[in-house]
């Protein structure tokens, strides 16, 4: 590391000793402080420059926290290591991260992308499975108070009772909302966007780095298409889902064997959410409804009531008596299920 001391005048054989301590209080700043162990007046007063030191979270510097505690990447855990910092900060960005905002991570993995939503002002709530890496972030942030890791399987963890402890009265009260910035284990993200779009509650967005193909097919709720599935309207019900942009496998370590992308999820109130009778009820009728590929509603839905009013039913909301699941928006399904769905 080489510190540059600028505007100091030429030292010479009469001038007093210099010294200079590192103060290293923040783990990205080394600041020069140049003394003089010479009380007479005239004093030096020369300018005091701060260098900026952001350590890269690069490959060489994943390999070596992970060294640290022995570890390798789990494939059972869907461990990929995020190796580009340019595409943490766009994380970041596209949650619109800014001082004080609470922040809720699955995953944290080395701490990379904890490491800029510190340095964005962000309080971290982290939640990781993994006790090796948990140990780990928890090391990298203790100095901070701006990071509190909980070593768990987040599919299983108490959310709402963590959160409750971490954000405090203002959020309880409804009178701010955190936000979800992660990137998520493949293998887990339908998981973790139904677990987490029903929380309007309390988190305003939800941006989460997915597969590419599974973040497509989350946000392009096209009719008429064999991607079309319940996960679809499940997304829609709760949120405003947008695709931001691709990252290519190459930036992981491992590298994966498809590429990501990362999605924004704009959480609903509960007040904007379609008004059906039961959201239970209607959600089981989604599924039911495409139980049986390419089967007519009228028959998949028969359980619910008979063919016969399934068909009238779906003429009252304007579709055809023949209708499929893959031809329904969000809004025929909310029709259809005021119609014939238990309240």
């Amino acid at each position: 590391m080489t510190l540059l001391l600028h505007n100091l005048p030429p030292i010479t054989s009469s001038a007093p000793s210099l010294h200079y301590t590192s103060d290293t209080t923040k783990s990205n700043t080394t600041v020069c402080i140049i003394s003089s162990s010479n009380t007479d007046k005239p004093r030096i007063k020369p300018k005091i420059t701060k260098i900026k030191i952001k350590e890269p979270d690069d490959y060489h510097a994943t390999l070596k926290a992970l060294n640290s505690k022995g570890r390798i990447p789990r494939k059972s855990l869907g461990q990929h290591y995020m190796l580009n910092g340019e595409v943490n900060e766009q994380l970041v960005d596209a949650a619109n991260v800014g001082d004080g905002d609470v922040v809720l991570e699955i995953g944290p993995g080395t701490g990379s992308l904890t490491n800029v939503l510190v340095e964005s002002g962000a309080n971290v709530l982290a939640i990781e499975k993994d006790p090796y890496m948990a140990a780990l972030v928890n090391e990298r942030f203790s100095g901070t108070n701006r990071v509190k890791v909980i070593q768990e399987d987040f599919t299983r963890c108490h959310l709402r009772s963590h959160l409750s402890s971490f954000l405090g009265s203002d959020y309880s009260e409804g009178n701010s909302y955190a936000k979800v910035v992660a990137n998520i284990p493949f293998n887990i993200s339908t998981d973790i966007v139904k677990q987490l779009l029903p929380m309007g509650d309390i988190f305003s967005e939800v941006v989460l780095l997915l597969q590419e193909e599974a973040a497509l097919r989350m946000v392009d709720s096209s009719l008429k298409t064999s991607e079309y599935r319940p996960i679809n309207i499940f997304i829609n019900f709760y949120s405003d889902p947008e695709y931001k942009f691709k990252v290519p496998r190459a930036n992981f370590f491992p590298q994966p064997k498809v590429d990501a992308a990362v999605v924004v999820f704009r959480l609903k109130q509960a007040a904007g959410y379609p008004q059906v009778s039961s959201i239970k009820s209607f959600f089981s009728m989604v599924n039911s409804a495409f139980n049986g590929k390419r089967k007519m509603l009228r028959k998949t839905l028969q359980h619910i009531k008979p063919s016969s009013e399934i068909e009238e039913a779906l003429v009252n909301v304007g579709l055809a008596a023949t209708s499929r699941p893959e031809e329904l928006t969000l809004e025929d399904f909310v029709k259809l299920h005021n119609l014939i769905g238990d309240a």
